[in-house]
């Protein structure tokens, strides 16, 4: 009976001693990046994808106009490199083979480089111009190279409903030099961990433009895919759509597709 005493005292104590110890939880930093990587993560092992697509400008009176193109992804099984992209238009006929290739960094400033048919030459994208609009569109060349994790730092905000589901609200910063971003701000559901709506904030901190995650459809069982992504700039009212077909994946693609050699022979 003693020794039961003793026992009993000992497991007060300890529970008195948890119950008073400050328990360790999650900075709004930590918390951020861990919703960050589990969307990023949920996406790996896709290897290689490739899609049609078609983009729609409207300026601010409602006028649109759309071109076609050709949309292809490597993936990179590391997380210290980024994937790499490549985009060819296909009409109108006056940029047709007009191709943007992307190899996406982390710290490092993104190698981009733009092909024009017109001229004949290939162009390397200088980081101090990334923050520019690609052919015209209220996308950037920065929207253009994947979202790599680690190329943000991050601090989560709150969670709130979105639509039908609820979501994570992330803000994060870009850690590369000459973003056209001072920061983001992004809403992840938390039922299949994807990205629904991004802000996005000039170099002045202002609001600048939001871009819309739309039809989200599910590839093997595994790999989400959004069909329709609607970016809007808020400071002129233009937007620009870019509405997908469907994916196909593990087509055989290798660096070698994905090199500026190649650009001039792209049909």
């Amino acid at each position: 009976m003693k020794h039961l005493k003793i026992l009993g005292a000992t497991l007060l104590s300890m529970a008195a001693f948890l119950n008073s110890s400050p328990v360790w939880s999650e900075t709004p930093e930590e918390k951020g990046f861990a919703v960050a990587a589990r969307s990023d993560r949920s996406d790996r092992g896709f290897g290689d994808s490739k899609a049609e697509m078609t983009m729609v400008l409207r300026n601010a009176a409602g006028q649109e106009s759309s071109r076609t193109m050709q949309f292809t992804t490597l993936e990179m099984s590391d997380e210290s490199v980024g994937d790499k992209s490549l985009v060819l238009f296909s009409t109108p006929r006056d940029i047709e083979g007009t191709a943007l290739l992307s190899h996406a960094k982390i710290l490092d400033p993104d190698d981009q480089w733009l092909y024009l048919p017109a001229l004949k030459r290939v162009k390397r994208i200088s980081s101090r111009n990334k923050s520019g609009p690609f052919v015209g569109s209220e996308f950037a060349f920065e929207d253009f190279t994947a979202s790599e994790l680690n190329k943000f730092s991050y601090k989560y905000l709150r969670e709130e409903p979105c639509g039908d589901l609820s979501c994570d609200v992330v803000e994060r910063f870009p850690r590369y030099e000459n973003s056209g971003y001072t920061r983001q701000i992004s809403w992840v559901d938390t039922t299949d961990y994807q990205i629904r709506k991004i802000e996005f904030y000039d170099r002045r901190g202002s609001l600048l433009k939001e871009l819309i995650f739309e039809d989200y459809r599910k590839y093997a069982d595994k790999y989400w895919r959004a069909h329709r992504l609607v970016m809007k700039n808020v400071q002129t009212n233009k937007s620009t759509d870019l509405v997908y077909g469907e994916y196909k994946f593990n087509v055989g693609l290798t660096d070698k597709d994905f090199v500026k050699g190649r650009l001039s022979r792209l049909r």
